[in-house]
């Protein structure tokens, strides 16, 4: 097997598991920071106990050698798992979807401003485009009752949080950050502790809790294999669908309508990215 097939198959497998990560927010129904909790505590001890299985200390050892740069990634992994879970239960699954789908946007400007990387025409096109569906979206949610801007706010705060740690992991990016993935997981869940009643889980709906964290650990280590065997452009479309498929998947498992607004708005951020990543994935070839 080619590499480029190899990381096609492993990414995508990456994405189609971290799509219903929405729904299983909405399948167990609970409080937001105990489903947080499961969510972070079980994907963060499987990830964990994978690296220490199939790569041994070594890892670890060297993600917590990178120093600042690890912490921001720890910090930013953590924080936006526990913001995630939070914005899907106070706003339309598709809301939150299609705002996160602009974090390419967030990465370049903090790429800009951090690394000196200098933002390109094919960028700045892509910004403007990526503000105006944002801009629908938002206007939307007052038309939308499961929709809501408070929701809205915390999806764009996991926007903004997310690629501050791919930016910091870029300056250390011969090291793995996988296990740092794990153990920013497992210390947002030890901080949820403090606040929440673990067990409050509403009756018959731990398997769906076991099963979300077991979603989220495949989806992380795939999307933590895969962009090593192909371009980051191709990482970026295939991590698209996504945003594509989790309002359709919630619409057909619950009927929770998208809503005109949220599939307009969302039309133009998934397209702006789409070409401007097919556009560098064809200049990268």
């Amino acid at each position: 097997m080619s590499d480029q097939l190899k990381g096609l198959l492993i990414t995508l497998t990456g994405v189609l598991f971290v799509v219903p990560d929405s729904l299983f927010v909405r399948l167990i129904g609970g409080e937001a920071l105990v489903v947080s909790f499961w969510r972070g505590a079980i994907s963060g001890a499987l990830i964990l106990g994978w690296v220490l299985l199939f790569r041994g200390i070594g890892p670890i050892r060297m993600a917590l050698g990178t120093g600042w740069y690890g912490l921001v990634f720890f910090v930013a992994t953590g924080g936006a798992g526990i913001l995630f879970v939070l914005a899907v239960s106070l706003t339309s699954v598709a809301n939150v979807v299609l705002i996160i789908a602009a974090m390419p946007v967030f990465a370049s400007i903090y790429s800009r401003i951090f690394l000196g990387e200098p933002i390109s025409p094919r960028m700045v096109v892509t910004m403007a485009a990526v503000a105006v569906g944002l801009a629908i979206i938002a206007y939307g949610s007052g038309e939308n009752a499961r929709a809501h801007w408070t929701g809205d706010l915390l999806a764009l705060g996991v926007t903004a949080l997310f690629p501050a740690g791919l930016t910091a992991a870029r300056k250390v990016r011969h090291v793995s950050m996988v296990p740092m993935v794990a153990m920013g997981y497992l210390a947002a869940s030890a901080l949820l502790m403090l606040v929440i009643s673990p067990l409050d889980v509403p009756a018959g709906k731990w398997g769906f809790v076991a099963l979300h964290g077991v979603f989220i650990t495949v989806s992380a280590i795939g999307l933590a294999l895969g962009p090593r065997y192909i371009p980051s452009a191709e990482v970026g479309l295939l991590i698209l669908l996504e945003s594509v498929l989790a309002p359709l998947l919630a619409w057909a498992v619950i009927g929770e309508h998208p809503g005109g607004w949220a599939l307009a708005g969302g039309a133009i951020v998934v397209g702006a990215l789409a070409v401007s990543n097919t556009v560098a994935l064809a200049r990268q070839r």
